[in-house]
């Protein structure tokens, strides 16, 4: 009787071990772009493209460091910082640091191919209480994002927005 139990106990174990992962990857390929954006992005790129067409720029470099996460609680964190930091001494090193990272977390709803943040903390206080808009598409375990139009405090309140890659964390 206790083998019995035992062989039930390890065929359990397996079934629930191959199906779980299964049914996570199943519910995330589904056609709810909401349940396929669910979880932690690493970020591979971010382009910073500018409104009037004069220029793009890689304000964070070209390996970007960072993360985008999505709860399924409808809570959402990003974190996105230079390749290349390093650790500020004075001021003006401390004020060049600001220019190095951004950060957001708030509320977000998706409807269709964006997704919606009502804002509650940021490194940039403008978009604390404001709706920041992004456009995404996801493909197997990549996530495009395109940004919304904001004034940008780093470039003079010139128009601009952000093109990101993201990977999915594994």
């Amino acid at each position: 009787m206790l083998r019995l139990v035992r062989r039930v106990g390890v065929t359990a174990a397996l079934v629930v071990g191959v199906a779980f992962p299964l049914s996570v990857a199943v519910a995330q390929s589904g056609a709810d772009p909401q349940t396929r954006i669910v979880g932690s992005w690493r970020v591979a790129s971010m382009e910073l493209e500018f409104q009037d067409g004069s220029e793009r720029r890689f304000p964070l470099g070209t390996h970007p460091k960072g993360y985008l996460m999505f709860g399924s609680d409808g809570r959402m964190m990003a974190y996105l910082e230079a390749d290349k930091r390093t650790s500020p001494r004075t001021d003006e090193e401390r004020a060049a640091a600001y220019q190095t990272m951004n950060a957001y977390t708030g509320r977000y709803r998706v409807q269709g191919d964006r997704w919606i943040t009502s804002v509650d903390g940021s490194w940039n206080v403008d978009w604390e209480g404001t709706d920041q808009e992004r456009s995404f598409a996801v493909d197997g375990d990549r996530l495009s994002v395109v940004a919304q139009w904001n004034r940008n405090a780093l470039y003079g309140g010139r128009m601009t927005r952000g093109i990101l890659k993201f990977e999915r964390e594994k």
